[in-house]
């Protein structure tokens, strides 16, 4: 069987410890974790313990990935698990991985889904289009649907008034194209945005006849 040849606090993380298996390095670990296995420098792991230990590892693998995700930019929960899970780490490491970056308060799809309505509100995305963006995110349509609320009320912009302004200054842009063409142009930029059907069609007889 193999056997443990290394157990030694981790130089580079504070509260870690450095395994080795067959004077390999095999993981490094919180102290927390090693200590309920009551390793023993020198003895043979037994299958139980072997798994264990590699359950803990991609556990750990699976942490660092998604601290380092969550820190270049934020992340709805659904999405970083879907990006774990295609960076091939196991779907039980991922999910405890993600428990306990909620557990610290790195993880949090109200706060991200607000976050993202307000960046997106601001540079003129319309709320059809930022709901379908966060649901794309994996967050629940409520979750997303009260985000935006709060974000235009916080934010005090008028969606409506920010689709005219959007609209009058695009159709001034198409005014060299036919009617039909100027409309369809217009039509397609405001669902784009995001912005309703009816007040699509609405502005576009207006600015366009």
């Amino acid at each position: 069987m193999p056997t443990l040849t290394g157990l030694a606090p981790d130089p580079r993380l504070p509260g870690y410890r450095l395994l080795e298996v067959d004077r390999g390095r095999f993981t490094s670990l919180p102290d927390e974790a090693v200590s309920g296995l009551a390793l023993v420098l020198g003895s043979e792991l037994s299958p139980p313990v072997l798994r264990r230990l590699q359950e803990l590892a991609d556990l750990e693998a699976a942490y660092r990935a998604s601290v380092r995700a969550v820190a270049r930019r934020g992340h709805a929960r659904g999405d970083l698990r879907r990006r774990l899970v295609r960076k091939q780490h196991p779907p039980a490491a991922v999910e405890g991985a993600l428990e306990r970056l909620a557990g610290q308060g790195l993880l949090d799809d109200d706060r991200f889904a607000r976050a993202y309505a307000a960046a997106r509100l601001r540079r003129g995305r319309g709320p059809a289009r930022i709901i379908r963006d966060l649901l794309t995110q994996g967050v629940e349509r409520q979750r997303a649907e009260a985000a935006v609320a709060q974000a235009v009320d916080e934010e005090g912009i008028d969606p409506r008034q920010e689709a005219r302004r959007l609209a009058e200054r695009r159709a001034g842009q198409l005014t060299s194209l036919p009617a039909p063409a100027r409309k369809r142009r217009l039509t397609a930029f405001l669902l784009r945005r995001g912005f309703g059907g009816g007040e699509v069609r609405a502005l576009v007889q207006e600015l366009c006849g």
